[in-house]
């Protein structure tokens, strides 16, 4: 890569809802790049609360929220590196929170680098105040009705509240 080449790194995830983690990794990342590409991609088998275009409406948000000139927000439904590809990436920017992370991370890193070899993935650990936030708990909580507010930016909490009020998720605990 010459000095003049755009350093371009992908963060990819079904952000489902974007999380006060999330955004840790986004601002920690985007230090480490000219211009990080938040991918928000589907994955049906994670059951999302959201459309693909609202979690990027959603990402969007937040990103403006951090202040981070470098990010934007592209959504994607393709394999990761020919994603990675055709945005001119050369690092996958991955955030690790525990050693369950780490070991589903490595083979994902393994299997990517045979794909493609050029393309590193960086991982970055959580910060340990947001180690345990995870979107699919984030969900859980808020459809049992309990306080999401530690884990979500205040206008994510208000998306997340209006979502399980209108499906009527809320458990009477």
């Amino acid at each position: 890569m010459s000095e003049s080449q755009e350093r371009v790194g992908i963060y990819p995830g079904t952000f489902d809802p974007i999380t006060l983690g999330h955004c840790d990794i986004i601002r920690r990342g985007a230090k480490l790049v000219d211009r990080l590409i938040i991918g928000v991609t589907t994955n049906p088998s994670k059951n999302p609360m959201f459309s693909p275009q609202e979690r990027m409406d959603m990402v969007n948000r937040e990103v403006a929220a951090l202040g981070v000139a470098n990010v934007e927000v592209v959504g994607f439904n393709a394999l990761l590196m020919r994603f990675a590809e055709k945005q001119g990436a050369q690092v996958i920017v991955r955030g690790l929170r525990a050693v369950a992370d780490f070991e589903y991370e490595y083979q994902m890193a393994g299997m990517n680098q045979q794909l493609n070899d050029d393309i590193e993935t960086v991982f970055l650990m959580a910060d340990v105040s947001l180690q345990p936030i995870a979107s699919k708990l984030v969900k859980e909580i808020a459809q049992f009705g309990g306080d999401i507010s530690p884990f979500v930016s205040p206008a994510v909490k208000q998306d997340v509240g209006a979502r399980v009020s209108e499906q009527g998720l809320k458990g009477d605990y």
